[in-house]
């Protein structure tokens, strides 16, 4: 159990941790390279290190010198049969994305992780990649990890997404730099474009005409720099908690700003926060955000944008139990095989503590503004329910106590430190 800070204003400047996202993808498409590969500001992270530990058994040499990472990449060609079971932690985007990359190697390998993990549901991944010629099965039969991949020569693919996906998409592109012919995915809405845009980083050819993606199979890629900006996902808890906390001005350093990943800014400001962009950075999709706070409306968010923000709904409805009248999520299902089921996570948990939460089976309908009280509430093992809370316990007067508070270390081992150093406290 941890006590969490409450404030009466958050001020100052604030680096957030890397984006994690591109701290995964860095080291894969570092791996599968020809040449090194160096990594500055990687996120230092228990998913992120899982990945690393991953390619380290896949006979990658991955080193760290002065807090900058050089993996040395032989191609897809120099990945090795792993001695053991691949442990992915409670990393989902390492388990997917890693089945992608395994699919056209000839070995089999084994992909498991913990508890949380072990409950998340991989046909959306495995039966495309089945569909391309790997073999891949779930535990005594079902979808769920352990997961086998028997890997071999792939054939191109021309795939439908049922759901917005940047994971099962990112799976697919891996398989299908590897397969013979072109590959096209259409997806169902924009995703997140972090492999797309790292596959032309690192010398590949790619096409996206809107929600059509084309790949040839069998490229090469050459290793290159790669500067991780900081991870909006992470900003996200500070946007919001710099909103609601009266007399509050935070500076958020360099965080990325990818149009894929900033729903998150469309909607905070739709519902009448303070946030500007200063300082941008075009080259490396990033800038400062100040934030400051501000006097929320309700919202209605569904559609093509929640692919753009779905790790971000958790807090965003933290924000809307704030906010003047109803806000409704809608579209959100992917939120139930997250690292737990954050629809009724999220309600359960700020319903504890006073908000006014009813979930639905795409979402939830959150009724504001509603004062927040004191309460013991659980982070469920999801870092993004856990620092969601703590945002939610600087509002209150009683004392919030948080089960399972080491969670956050899955994203943001630093958090519960940076929420202090920005508040004046009580």
């Amino acid at each position: 159990m941890r006590l969490l800070s409450k404030s009466k204003g958050l001020q100052g400047e604030l680096t957030v941790p890397a984006d994690k996202s591109i701290s995964h993808r860095s080291i894969m498409f570092g791996a599968i390279s020809h040449g090194t590969t160096t990594v500055y500001n990687f996120l230092k992270a228990e998913d992120c290190l899982s990945t690393i530990e991953v390619f380290k058994k896949l006979g990658v040499k991955i080193e760290e010198q002065d807090g900058v990472f050089h993996i040395e990449g032989k191609g897809f060609e120099g990945l090795q049969a792993p001695k053991e079971v691949l442990d992915v932690g409670n990393s989902g985007t390492t388990i997917r994305l890693v089945s992608g990359i395994l699919a056209g190697r000839p070995f089999k390998t084994v992909l498991s992780g913990d508890a949380s993990l072990n409950k998340r549901p991989m046909n959306r991944v495995m039966l495309p990649l089945i569909e391309m010629g790997a073999k891949a099965s779930g535990h005594e039969g079902t979808e769920y990890p352990p997961i086998t991949i028997e890997g071999g020569e792939l054939s191109a693919i021309s795939y439908q997404m049922p759901v917005a996906s940047a994971q099962v998409k990112s799976a697919l592109l891996f398989a299908a730099l590897q397969a013979d012919g072109e590959s096209t995915i259409l997806e169902k809405e924009h995703s997140r474009n972090h492999t797309e845009e790292m596959i032309r980083q690192f010398g590949g050819v790619i096409s996206v005409e809107g929600k059509k993606i084309t790949l040839k199979g069998n490229q090469q890629l050459t290793a290159q720099k790669v500067h991780v900006p900081g991870d909006i996902s992470s900003a996200a808890f500070f946007l919001v908690a710099a909103s609601l906390v009266p007399n509050s001005s935070v500076l958020l350093k360099h965080v990325g700003i990818n149009p894929t990943r900033t729903g998150i800014l469309e909607v905070l400001k739709a519902m009448g926060a303070k946030i500007e962009l200063v300082d941008q950075d075009q080259t490396n999709q990033a800038a400062d955000l100040k934030i400051d706070s501000a006097f929320l409306t309700s919202c209605e968010i569904g559609g093509e944008i929640i692919p753009r923000l779905i790790d971000e709904l958790p807090i965003l409805a933290l924000a809307a139990t704030q906010a003047q009248g109803t806000t409704v999520i809608n579209d959100a299902e992917e939120l139930k095989v997250k690292e737990t089921n954050r629809i009724d996570a999220t309600a359960k948990e700020l319903n504890k503590m006073g908000a006014h939460i009813i979930p639905t089976e795409d979402g939830m309908i959150i009724h504001g503004p509603t004062p927040l009280h004191g309460a013991e509430v659980n982070s469920h093992g999801d870092h993004r329910i856990g620092m969601m809370l703590q945002v939610a316990a600087l509002l209150t007067e009683e004392p919030v106590t948080l089960a399972r508070p080491e969670a956050v270390n899955i994203s943001y081992p630093a958090f519960f430190e940076d929420i202090k150093q920005l508040s004046k406290g009580e």
